[in-house]
């Protein structure tokens, strides 16, 4: 398998080279990635979808993440990223029917990796049934659950220490609830988290008041 090769950038999108995916986490170089959140509406109600990262992942396997999201390779524009939604999770949505939620930085340090990132975020809105319409790619994707959008929100702003899902989508077999903290998430900076949900929650009409006035 060829080595992914992506175009590292200043801190504000000034393109300066191409590297390796294993060399910009080396050096912790900035570059452009792809993340789309899920909602569906259900009886009125918002449920975020996120993705259970495979046990075989060589970055933070069995931890719970964005519903879809992937880096923009060299060759590509931010609008191809749409392809990872299909890849990972095997649905077809087109890039139109996504909600931009603007350019959002998230930066994760650990001991051997350096993650800088200008992430392009989007939102997909929905009222389809994805239950049994996913098809995970087994490689990247273990499973999905969902949980009410306002129990993440209260989760990722501290207003709450841990949530429960409700329920598994796509089970192979009696689908499971869980009870997550954010240690059970890829460590995404609370920055960002704060961003992200700030702005679905605006999308999604600013339901039951802001969520950052508590």
């Amino acid at each position: 398998m060829d080595e992914e090769m992506i175009t590292a950038c200043e801190e504000d999108g000034t393109p300066i080279g191409i590297a390796t995916r294993e060399e910009i986490h080396k050096k912790g170089l900035w570059h452009e990635t792809f993340h789309c959140w899920i909602v569906e509406i259900e009886d009125g109600t918002p449920y975020i979808h996120l993705q259970l990262r495979s046990p075989d992942k060589k970055d933070f396997p069995d931890l719970l993440d964005i519903s879809a999201a992937g880096h923009i390779l060299a060759h590509e524009s931010i609008m191809d990223g749409v392809r990872e939604i299909e890849e990972e999770l095997g649905i077809e949505v087109k890039f139109e029917e996504l909600i931009s939620l603007g350019i959002i930085k998230d930066q994760l340090t650990l001991q051997t990796f350096k993650d800088n990132e200008r992430c392009h975020v989007y939102l997909y809105k929905t009222v389809r049934d994805l239950d049994e319409t996913y098809r995970f790619q087994k490689e990247e994707v273990a499973g999905m659950f969902k949980f009410n959008f306002q129990d993440f929100a209260d989760l990722c702003i501290g207003a709450k220490e841990r949530i429960d899902s409700a329920g598994e989508l796509a089970a192979a077999k009696t689908p499971s609830k869980r009870s997550v903290a954010l240690a059970d998430f890829v460590p995404h900076g609370k920055p960002y988290l704060e961003q992200v949900v700030r702005g679905i929650q605006k999308e999604l009409g600013g339901n039951k008041g802001n969520l950052f006035d508590r």
